[in-house]
């Protein structure tokens, strides 16, 4: 398993050389405090990254490796920052924000997609969505080598630093009064946050949001998967950034 990290010493090896992109740690909730574990939650939350205690049922599947009731999560890509991201240059840029998608088949496909319709990026939460592991980076063929993907701690942070550097955030939701294809996405860089399947856009990102907008749906029938929902709009940005050339 080379996105698994196993056991005290090797996590702590991995937190203290930071070769590794870590992307949670696991801990037994029967695990008894001791100096490396300490250690290893000070690191961690030096280093930005997440650590949870999680019931011993959670390692079943470790059964035969030497965990000692420790875990790291590994991803096999190295995250931008976005500060460093924000430093560069953009026009009429395509960014999306994912705000809750569980699943990785769906973040491969949505990464996938986020680089064949030529999106600047993709800002992921480091809690409450899936990050970039095993699965993630074979469903996206690929792609997760070809696009920045941004972790960061609080999207509502990120959105706000997004708009302090003038980026247009566009929220998704069921609801909206309008329909994704009359925004003109050709004189901003915008910054389209998709939420999960179930809960939608939080409302903190909802109220943070310039146009909030919605794919229409026939029969009433409003279950689209979360990747295919932004393959619809980034596509439509895509289409008129190409017309918007031809003119």
């Amino acid at each position: 398993m080379s996105d698994i990290i196993f056991g005290k010493n090797s996590v702590l090896e991995a937190l203290i050389s930071g070769d590794r992109e870590i992307n949670k740690i696991l801990i037994s909730k029967n695990l008894h405090s001791d100096a490396k574990l300490n250690k290893i939650k000070d690191l961690a939350q030096k280093n930005g990254v997440v650590y949870q205690f999680v019931a011993k049922e959670k390692f079943q599947a470790y059964a035969e490796y030497n965990h000692q009731g420790v875990i790291a999560q590994i991803s096999p890509i190295r995250y931008t920052e976005l500060d460093d991201f924000l430093n560069k240059p953009y026009s009429n840029a395509s960014l999306v924000i994912l705000d809750g998608v569980e699943d990785p088949h769906n973040l491969g496909a949505i990464i996938r997609t986020c680089v064949c319709a030529g999106a600047a990026g993709i800002i992921i939460p480091s809690r409450r969505n899936v990050l970039v592991n095993s699965i993630v980076e074979k469903t996206s063929a690929g792609a997760i080598n070809h696009i920045p993907i941004i972790k960061v701690n609080s999207l509502v942070n990120a959105v706000q630093q997004l708009k302090n550097q003038d980026w247009w955030i566009i929220a998704t939701d069921a609801s909206a009064k309008d329909n994704y294809y009359n925004i003109d996405y050709c004189n901003m860089n915008s910054a389209i946050i998709m939420g999960a399947e179930h809960a939608g856009v939080s409302k903190s990102l909802l109220k943070l949001s310039d146009f909030v907008v919605k794919i229409p749906m026939m029969n009433d029938f409003n279950s689209l998967n979360v990747s295919n929902a932004l393959s619809a709009i980034i596509f439509e940005t895509l289409r008129q950034k190409l017309n918007n050339i031809k003119k």
